[in-house]
């Protein structure tokens, strides 16, 4: 069964895949003229939290997470993003400094687009500004409603909601039927604010009730509907 089927996946998912869809395809055209593909090594920074931005990242193929870096050194993922999302515009039209890190979690190849030629570009097409405020005001309930959820939640509830949201984003990658999960325990226990040996026992925990497959760092849902009633978001 598909998780967008049983649960609420896009009240916490970003929606800058969408940002260049159904622009008109001079636009489009112009705007794939003026990107630059680079290749980032699985770990590889993109852009550091407090610069200013220089352009635009859009993701061509691969998968990046978005975190902050604690006093201590630590990181908390806020979110990944995934092929055909949209990197640092927010910043840019802001014209602020990230707020947040990005980083490559896999290969991935990245297309970097001036801030000159997309405010360029921008400025010329009110479907692709239209695109982009949508997206902001996406994001910013996003960032509320999980906010606002999470808080609430405890350690196991946090990782069956973060388990379905996943679960989506891997599915919408693959297309594959039965979806894998592929996350470093350090990422996912990042991603929920525990500590990894925490992560790492609770998903043990899911596994012994038969909730989830674990295949070396692979995670394969296989009762979604389990994970929903765990998380209590109903």
């Amino acid at each position: 069964m598909d998780v967008n089927d049983i649960f609420p996946v896009e009240k916490f998912t970003s929606k800058s895949d969408s940002i260049f869809k159904n622009i008109p395809d001079e636009v489009r055209h112009q705007l794939e003229q003026k990107m630059e593909e680079k290749t980032y090594r699985k770990g590889q920074r993109i852009f550091l939290e407090g610069s200013y931005p220089a352009g635009v990242f859009f993701i061509k193929d691969g998968l990046v997470k978005k975190y902050k870096t604690d006093q201590s050194g630590k990181e908390h993922i806020l979110y990944l993003c995934s092929t055909g999302e949209l990197l640092g515009y927010s910043a840019l039209l802001c014209n602020e400094p990230y707020p947040d890190s990005a980083a490559a979690l896999e290969v991935s190849k990245i297309q970097f687009i001036s801030d000159e030629a997309f405010l360029q570009i921008t400025n010329t097409s009110n479907k692709l500004m239209l695109n982009l405020l949508s997206s902001l005001s996406h994001e910013f309930g996003v960032m509320t409603n999980s906010i606002t959820v999470m808080s609430r939640m405890t350690a196991k509830e946090r990782l069956a909601l973060m388990l379905l949201l996943l679960s989506a984003k891997f599915k919408q990658r693959t297309k594959a039927e039965l979806v894998e999960i592929l996350l470093s325990r350090d990422d996912l226990a990042n991603m929920l604010g525990v500590a990894t040996e925490t992560a790492v026992r609770l998903l043990y925990g899911l596994k012994d009730d038969g909730i989830i497959s674990i295949d070396g760092k692979k995670i394969i849902i296989l009762n979604a509907e389990e994970l929903v009633r765990i998380s209590k978001f109903y």
